[in-house]
C-alpha cells in the first residue's frame, strides 16, 4: 500500500515597492514634481500604514510618460483623460485618431483637445521651419569652412 505525502508549502513573495526617492532617481523627475503628479491624479501610489508612498514598477513608466507629456507642453488637465483612455501608445504611428466613434462625449473636453491639437500642430510646423533653417545655415558654415581651410602644409 502506497502512502501519500501531502505537504503544504506557503511561499510568501514580497512585493517590490519603491519609495518616492527611488522613483525620483530612476525617472530623473524631482520629488516635488512627483508629488504634484499625485495631487493631480496622474500617479496613484499605494500608501503604507506609516503614510509612506509605495510605488511599483509600472509607476516608473507612468511617471516617465507623464513627465514627457508635461515637457511637451500638454496641460495636466488633458493628460489625465489620456491616461484613463489607455489607448495612448506613442508607437501606434504619427497620425492621431480623430476619436469620432459616434460617442457624444464631453463637448468641453473635445474642444480642449481640438485646441491643444491645433496648438501642437502649429508648434511642430514652427519647429520644423526652425530646424530646416538651422540645418541650411550649418551646411553653409561647413561649406565655407572647407573652402577657407588651407590645403597642403
Amino acid at each position: 500500500m502506497a502512502s501519500t505525502v501531502k505537504s503544504l508549502i506557503h511561499v510568501r513573495v514580497k512585493e517590490r515597492f519603491m519609495r518616492i526617492g527611488e522613483l525620483s532617481r530612476r525617472t530623473q523627475i524631482p520629488i516635488r514634481m512627483l508629488r504634484y503628479y499625485e495631487e493631480r491624479g496622474l500617479l496613484t501610489p499605494q500608501r503604507a500604514p506609516s503614510g509612506y508612498r509605495h510605488y511599483q514598477e509600472a509607476d516608473v513608466e507612468q511617471a516617465t510618460l507623464v513627465s514627457s507629456l508635461v515637457r511637451s507642453g500638454l496641460p495636466t488637465r488633458l493628460i489625465l483623460p489620456l491616461l484613463r483612455d489607455k489607448q495612448l501608445n506613442p508607437m501606434d504611428g504619427d497620425e492621431p485618431d480623430d476619436g469620432d466613434d459616434g460617442d457624444d462625449g464631453d463637448d468641453d473636453l473635445v474642444a480642449l483637445f481640438a485646441a491643444e491639437f491645433a496648438r501642437l500642430d502649429s508648434q511642430v510646423k514652427c519647429l520644423s521651419f526652425s530646424r530646416n533653417a538651422v540645418q541650411q545655415h550649418l551646411r553653409r558654415l561647413r561649406a565655407t569652412r572647407v573652402r577657407h581651410t588651407p590645403t597642403g602644409t
